[in-house]
């Protein structure tokens, strides 16, 4: 059960301790790395003095880049064989050979960039199940199907080897964030017809979902009978006139119009209540519609939100007979008894024992299909859980009995929460970057990262700067990823094409440029260094632009990105916003500046400080800063290359946390659907003892 290996060792590795010793010290000990990741923000990249471009990478590195096209050097980084070079290559594309130091650390960070080739060599995949059908894939883009229809066959896998290995069978799979339910549907029904407890925190993507199952025709269509005279009275729709009027002498007289139905009968008794049918009682069949539930109220809503767990519907699918029971929660941590306790509670209920909080759209003879209580042995599985909840999927297997496995596929490590604080080590170029930076690091959240005491425990290789003195200082310990590293670990520079490469470029340049200009017009400041090694910007005037002003609801201008204020957040604008710098910046002063901004800075002081702003000076600002768009692309290529070592750091340590665990027995990591459809593609699985 399981690969070869407990992680996908890159080429020069066969023993997984080696690698990741040798992980975690360039991870500690490489000022470039660090630096790349996590020390550079593109929002300083045209504000600082000296520039970070000529700061940070190296003089001999510069002068080949000024040589080579843009993705001339992506090649050289993601894909280019560098053993040509090591045969005595003197060129490379009709151009001088790069310089060695360049070569040198393209060669030390793809060896510690965990394997992703799938599927895995010497993988046994058995039989493989057939594509998910069409009807049961509805809703679904190519990249979602890919993902689902090679992690449900993975799943299932797995559930047959645990099986196989005398081990007690799994009975539910509990998905963690199931959102539209598109891997518990697909696991559900046939050929699967796996039980799955689909948790979810958002009511009105479990409504989706149940939804989708009905469209699917995997349950029937609920009925839902409806007073419509009572509905529409009590939702502002009731038709005047449409029903019965009183007459002056009190007489009550029934609209012609609205009689002329087939005669009406008692839906008990099924016996005619009038003969001419024309005094239609409230419970006459004329008045009982099938409908949708009425939406809930932003009452019920927040008043929903203050119950941590309810059941929603137990279905039992008409295909294959497996189940799904949606349990709307709020995952705070890795406990899921209340979860459990539902699944067991609605695993008992029988033919006289529906109610409103436990309903079950089957037949009650069909819920010999479902595990009974006393059999739930569960395991824990997600698609792209974002941030810590892949932290609480992990623990759950430790905090509930009847959680018996895992198999976790992680995304958005920026959500990841912080456990150790801020370093207390500074190295000349990681200093505050980003208004973020600071809150997080300073959370101490024990659900964050590292998970591992051996990450947590780790000693750096760096003595901190102002205790060089002190002999008698400890070594610092613990290895930390601020939220500027983990976000560049989410980019997948492996499947940039010349296209969308120019489209990133763009995008970056443009916000750039962009804070450029906000420090040249006094909406925000220039970036600091305390310590002086870096320097600060120079706005157009001559003057190191810092701004006091206080309006009066409270909202301040905005300041740099060191760290100290939150700086202007602008976030996704429309595609047509980046068909120039004008229309960019256009779009975004609006965004800024409009009657729902969300900005903490008061637009009022934004429109001042931008008001004759022109186009032409606008294009005049894009054309002095032309010639280092090159600089930014480069340097962005750099940090997406080396951040792929920092989300090796993430899942290895996931993976010695439950190393860790004296009540797991096995754990491992391995790819389970191909990089170029979905770039997160390692799955963590831990099996208890």
């Amino acid at each position: 059960m399981g690969p070869d290996t407990p992680l996908p060792l890159p080429a020069p590795f066969s023993n997984t301790e080696e690698y990741i010793e040798s992980l975690l010290h360039f991870t500690t000990s490489s000022w470039l790395l660090q630096t790349l990741c996590g020390g550079v923000h593109i929002l300083d990249f045209y504000t600082r003095s000296p520039d970070l471009y000529s700061h940070i990478v190296p003089q001999s590195w510069r002068e080949w880049f000024e040589t080579r096209e843009i993705m001339d050097i992506l090649d050289l980084l993601l894909r280019e064989d560098l053993d040509q070079f090591e045969e005595g290559a003197s060129n490379y594309r009709d151009a001088s050979a790069p310089p060695e130091e360049l070569l040198q650390y393209i060669r030390i960070v793809r060896r510690h960039l965990l394997a992703r080739e799938f599927p895995p060599p010497n993988a046994n995949l058995g039989p493989q199940k057939a594509a998910i059908p069409r009807h049961i894939a509805m809703g679904m883009k190519v990249k979602k199907v890919h993902e689902v229809e090679n992690f449900a066959r993975y799943v299932d896998r797995l559930t047959s080897e645990i099986a196989e290995s005398k081990k007690k069978p799994i009975t539910h799979l509990v998905d963690f964030g199931s959102g539209q339910n598109y891997l518990g549907r697909v696991l559900a029904a046939a050929p699967y017809s796996k039980h799955i407890v689909a948790v979810e925190s958002k009511q009105h993507n479990i409504e989706g979902a149940k939804n989708m199952d009905v469209l699917a025709k995997l349950v029937p269509k609920p009925q839902v009978m409806r007073n419509k005279k009572e509905y529409r009275a009590k939702t502002g729709k009731a038709k005047k006139g449409k029903w019965r009027t009183a007459e002056p002498n009190g007489d009550t007289k029934a609209d012609t119009k609205a009689c002329t139905a087939t005669p009406t009968t008692d839906h008990a008794a099924n016996q005619p209540l009038e003969k001419d049918g024309c005094t239609a009682l409230p419970l006459s069949r004329k008045n009982l519609e099938p409908a949708p539930e009425t939406p809930p109220s932003k009452q019920d809503q927040e008043m929903d939100a203050n119950q941590a767990t309810k059941t929603a519907t137990l279905q039992i699918y008409n295909e294959g007979h497996g189940s799904v029971q949606y349990v709307e929660h709020i995952i705070k941590d890795g406990d899921l008894t209340p979860v459990i306790d539902q699944v067991l509670d609605t695993s008992r209920v029988s033919e006289d024992r529906v109610t409103s909080d436990s309903t079950v759209v089957t037949k009650a003879s069909d819920l010999d299909a479902v595990p009974k209580p006393q059999e739930v042995n569960a395991m824990v599985i997600s698609l792209h859980s974002c941030g810590n909840l892949v932290h609480h999927g992990l623990r759950s297997m430790l905090l509930n009995p009847h959680i018996s496995a895992v198999a976790m596929v992680g995304c958005c490590y920026n959500l990841v929460s912080e456990r150790l604080g801020p370093p207390t080590y500074k190295l000349p170029s990681l200093r505050p970057n980003h208004p973020r930076l600071e809150s997080t690091s300073n959370a101490f959240d024990p659900n964050g990262f590292p998970m591992s005491e051996r990450l947590a425990n780790y000693t750096l290789s760096h003595t901190p700067l102002d205790s060089l003195d002190d002999a008698k200082v400890e070594p610092a310990r613990g290895i930390r990823l601020n939220i500027t590293a983990r976000m560049m670990a989410v980019q997948a520079p492996f499947n940039w094409g010349a296209a969308d490469s120019e489209l990133f470029f763009t995008r970056h340049f443009y916000r750039a440029l962009l804070q450029r200009i906000l420090l040249d017009r006094g909406v925000v400041s220039a970036p600091l260094d305390e310590q002086g090694l870096v320097g600060s910007a120079v706005s157009a005037n001559g003057h190191t632009s810092q701004v006091n002003w206080t309006p009066p609801n409270g909202r301040g201008p905005g300041l740099s990105s060191d760290g100290t204020s939150t700086p202007l957040t602008i976030g996704t604008l429309r595609k047509f916003a980046y068909s120039d710098f004008v229309s960019y910046v256009r779009a975004a002063l609006a965004k800024l500046t409009g009657e729902n901004s969300f900005c903490e800075v008061d637009p009022a002081f934004i429109r001042e400080k931008m008001d004759g702003l022109s186009d032409d000076d606008i294009r005049d600002y894009e054309a002095r800063y032309q010639q280092r768009r090159k600089h930014l692309s480069v340097m962005w290529s750099l940090m997406a290359f080396s951040a792929g070592v920092v989300e090796a750091v993430v899942v290895t340590d996931r993976y010695l946390w439950l190393k860790e665990q004296p009540d797991v027995e096995r754990a491992w990591v391995e790819p389970v659907f191909e990089y170029k459809h979905s770039p997160r593609n390692l799955v963590v699985v831990g099996i208890k003892k």
